[in-house]
Parts: structure tokens; C-alpha cells; sequence
């Protein structure tokens, strides 16, 4: 096996693992007479990427033995009838969790979307409920799927973090936030860095871990990295030539980490497996 093979954080084959172990309990639900768990996925608008995104979430529940739906709207659709059809799904209790797709169209208030889903079927783990259980400790049974993708990713790689150094590059509440909050709880010390962040270099240089998810293309370069540290990259940005690429610049960095993951392959693939394991726990949850 090459150095660099050693050395890469395989998302795609951990959230195969993860997602095995998942079909295995469904499996069992449905053996035992018990309804399936289902994911309700709504996506307003057009956008390729995201219904490309949407339908692999819709296809992946499907597969393992969950139940799924995926409701798109057009783009112009009225905030006021989406509200109305998120009301309808928290009170049904068939569905057991609800997933906006992000980010929705100028005219609709996210914050007022994300705040209509109910808590116990919020399975991004965004309502502002199960973010403040997040920063008391009480953790939900859905976190953030990124960043507890990411937790997983780093258990299944045998990375210890207690009293590690962490360096989270984003302050988003989608990833940035929340991954700070998760690496925190498991006892490391965590730094945030964000575009205000002065020598963020140098910073970076600091960190055991470091987490990008800064949304600029190959941004972390090697003199960002402490020679042994464990580099997890959250960006996907397409290039002028239609290919994928991360915010580190994975060939200068790969020779200094000591685990990295690439893109694509890394954390996406850890992000969809988690919604399900996610969308399991909420129906586990209601008991």
C-alpha cells in the first residue's frame, strides 16, 4: 500500500460500513412487524446540484430499507404553502424525519423554515432546540450530519482528540459551529477561524486537527499545515473544467498530514450515511 493510501480518510468506504450496519436493523424492524422509519426530503426550485443531492438522499433510504420521499416545489413556490406543508408532516406520525434542502430561493425566510420543523423530526439537527441542546451538552438523538459524519470519520480512523488541538476554519451553523461543539465535547481544545481571523496561518499551524470548510478552492495550502496533523476537508467547488475540488490543496498538503481526507470521497459520502443513521435515531426516539 502507498504512503499516500495510508494516508487518506476513506468517507466512501467508512459510510458503507456505517450504512450496512444500519440495513442490518432495518432489516430487523421489518422482520419484527414494526412500520418502516420514513425520511420526507423537500427541495424548492430548480437547482441541478441540489436535486441531483436530494434524489441520492431519496435513493440511499431506499436502498437500506427505509421508507423515503422526496416533494419538490417550483421555485416561486409561496413561503406561507411550504410552512403549511411542513405542518402537515409534523403531524404525521408516519414521518419520522423532515429535511430541508438548503439553501431555498430569495423570496422564502430560512431561519422561519427551519424553525417550522418540528424538533423531534429535525433530523439536520438545525432547529434552534437541538443547537441549544448541542451547546449545554444534551446532545440530541440527530446532530448535524457533516460534522457528526466528520466525528464518526475520525473514530473510524482511530484518531484520538482528547486533548488535542483542533482548528475549525468556518463559522457556519451548518458545519462550522457545530463541529467546534462536537470536538469540544469530546475534550479537545477548539479554536474557530473565520474570515476575520488574522494570521490564519498561522493559526492553522497550531492545530492537531484541522477542519476546512472555508468555501474557497485549494485555500489551505501546505505552510497552513503542522507536519503529522489530521486535515479534513469539507469543500466541494467546482472548477472552470467541471471537476471537484476541496479547500486544501490536496497535493501540497497530503505530504504533510498524516490523515487526510480527499475530495470527493471524504466527508460526502459520511454526510448522507449519517442522515440516515440520524432519521433511524429520531424513530427510535419516539419510542
Amino acid at each position: 500500500m502507498s504512503a499516500l493510501l495510508q494516508k487518506l480518510m476513506d468517507g466512501k468506504k467508512a459510510s458503507e460500513k456505517l450504512l450496512a450496519q444500519l440495513r442490518n436493523e432495518l432489516a430487523a424492524l421489518q422482520a419484527a412487524g414494526k412500520p418502516r422509519p420514513q425520511l420526507v426530503v423537500l427541495l424548492v426550485g430548480e437547482d441541478p446540484a441540489s436535486q441531483v443531492y436530494t434524489r441520492r438522499k431519496a435513493k440511499v433510504a431506499r436502498d437500506i430499507g427505509m421508507a423515503s420521499e422526496l416533494l419538490i416545489f417550483p421555485a416561486d413556490y409561496p413561503q406561507a404553502d411550504l410552512l403549511a406543508r411542513i405542518a402537515e408532516l409534523n403531524a404525521d406520525g408516519a414521518v419520522h424525519g423532515i429535511l430541508v434542502q438548503l439553501p431555498l430561493p430569495g423570496h422564502i425566510d430560512e431561519k422561519a423554515v427551519l424553525n417550522a420543523v418540528d424538533p423531534a423530526k429535525d433530523v439536520d439537527g438545525f432547529h434552534p432546540v437541538n443547537l441549544g441542546r448541542m451547546l449545554s451538552g444534551d446532545l440530541p438523538p440527530a446532530l448535524p450530519c457533516t460534522p457528526s459524519g466528520i466525528m464518526t470519520l475520525l473514530e473510524e480512523h482511530g484518531v484520538a482528540i482528547a486533548g488535542k488541538h483542533a482548528v475549525v476554519i468556518g463559522r457556519s451553523t451548518i458545519v462550522g459551529k457545530p463541529m467546534g461543539l462536537l470536538l469540544l465535547q469530546a475534550n479537545a481544545t477548539v479554536t474557530f477561524c473565520h474570515s476575520r481571523t488574522q494570521n490564519l496561518a498561522e493559526v492553522c499551524r497550531t492545530a492537531d486537527i484541522l477542519v476546512a470548510a472555508i468555501g474557497i478552492p485549494r485555500k489551505i495550502t501546505a505552510d497552513y499545515v503542522k507536519p503529522g496533523a489530521v486535515v479534513i476537508d469539507v469543500g466541494i467547488n467546482r472548477t472552470d473544467d467541471g471537476s471537484l475540488v476541496g479547500d486544501v490543496d490536496f497535493e501540497s498538503v497530503s505530504p504533510v498530514a498524516s490523515l487526510i481526507t480527499p475530495v470527493p470521497g471524504g466527508v460526502g459520502p459520511m454526510t448522507i450515511a449519517t442522515l440516515m443513521a440520524n432519521t433511524l435515531a429520531l424513530y427510535h426516539a419516539r419510542g
